[in-house]
């Protein structure tokens, strides 16, 4: 009775559909079946090792500088709220606000479209194979010195012959080729192209721990990629500066025309004073004598307020050194000698490891399936056509 017992529980445990028509995959009868097409596997692996090779050395070649900066994290305290809280007798002095360029806004300030549209007149300079070392701008460049794989041609032939066709029907307005009048706020279809690709070879990573900024520029010339690398460097630290001294500057430029207005005040009364003093040499009379105090009192207030000027202007300008910032380049882009893209191996592995799976899908499976689809659809036919009959 136990016995029929558990031989009952071993049949309720098996899985639903997967009684006597279950079979087991055997891996040895698999890969005899595969060593029995030998000569059809390596075939098509020499197939897609041709492919292989033929993809590598059409693929350009792309130098890749990697930059490493660290950014000074400048904190504020707020000095209205740390007075209130001291006179509840709260102590805040630990407590400050950072500045509100954060390092993990760089990768957006990067990619800005402002920021990338001023590395278009970036003066680059590349070796040419035909017209050798060649002085340009980063615009021209990616324009009309960037190379592309031979099927990118073919793949996009279409859609420019069906915009060609359209444009027959449309109105034909003045093309703007170029840089030199364009608007970061209103590209048109060339400048966002440029742009674009000038975004995708710029990258920025920001280590969350150490807030150390990773800087990576990829190009097809080495000369251009250390280049623009140095350019959005020395871009990325007047954004910074510009963004925190702002406020100063403006204070500065502002006690600057103060001073300016006090020096000038300060002068005209210094003059007014000595015309006055030599006009009235040895004349002896009350009102002579105070009009000469009055002209003196007036000097001596407007040198008072050029003096507080003075001084305050040179504390704004002390401010605007005190707030701009350091950007340690801990990494400086260095010259690449070896293109990082492409890995002829890696791609010439890949194809051969895809045709040697398609070819092995082909030979364990895929033939069987399709001669098992062509017989249903004979077999369906003939169904067909003798309802019909």
């Amino acid at each position: 009775m136990e016995e029929n017992n558990y031989t009952q529980q071993v049949q309720n445990s098996q899985p639903q559909g997967q009684g006597e028509d279950y079979e087991e995959i055997d891996i040895m009868e698999l890969l005899l079946k595969l060593l029995s097409q030998w000569k059809k596997l390596l075939l098509w692996c020499g197939i897609s090792a041709v492919v292989g090779v033929i993809v590598a050395f059409s693929i350009p070649k792309e130098y890749t500088v990697t930059s490493k900066l660290a950014p000074e994290i400048v904190t504020k305290t707020s000095g209205s709220v740390a007075s209130i809280a001291s006179m509840l007798g709260a102590n805040i002095s630990n407590m400050s606000t950072n500045d509100a360029v954060y390092p993990d806004l760089y990768p957006d300030i990067v990619s800005s479209t402002p920021f990338v549209t001023e590395l278009f007149s970036l003066p680059v300079q590349f070796k040419d194979k035909k017209e050798g070392m060649v002085d340009t701008d980063y615009y021209t460049y990616i324009k009309e010195y960037s190379k592309s794989p031979w099927w990118s041609a073919v793949l996009s032939a279409p859609m420019k012959g069906l915009s060609w066709f359209i444009g027959l029907f449309k109105e034909k307005q003045e093309k703007v080729e170029g840089y030199s009048n364009f608007n970061p706020e209103a590209l048109t279809t060339e400048q966002s192209k440029i742009a674009k690709a000038i975004s995708e070879s710029i990258s920025v990573v920001v280590d969350k721990k150490t807030q150390i900024i990773t800087l990576t520029v990829t190009s097809q010339s080495p000369f251009v990629s250390k280049a623009v690398s140095d350019a959005v460097i020395e871009k990325i630290q007047e954004y910074v500066t510009s963004y925190r001294t702002e406020k100063s500057r403006k204070d500065m430029d502002y006690y600057l025309q103060l001073y300016e207005e006090a020096k000038a005040d300060y002068y005209k009364a210094q003059q007014k004073y000595a015309s006055y003093v030599d006009a009235n040499q040895g004349v002896v009379c009350q009102r002579v004598k105070t009009e000469q105090e009055r002209l003196q009192n007036e000097m001596q207030l407007a040198y008072q307020l050029y003096n507080s000027c003075a001084q305050q202007l040179q504390m704004s300008r002390a401010k605007v050194q005190q707030e701009t910032p350091v950007c340690v380049v801990m990494q400086p882009p260095v010259l690449p000698n070896r293109a990082s893209k492409p890995s002829k191996i890696t791609t010439l592995v890949a194809c051969v490891f895809l045709g040697f799976s398609l070819c092995a899908v082909w030979i364990l499976g895929g033939k069987d399936w399709i001669a098992k689809f062509r017989s249903e659809r004979e077999d369906f036919d003939k169904a067909s056509q003798g309802q019909q009959s």
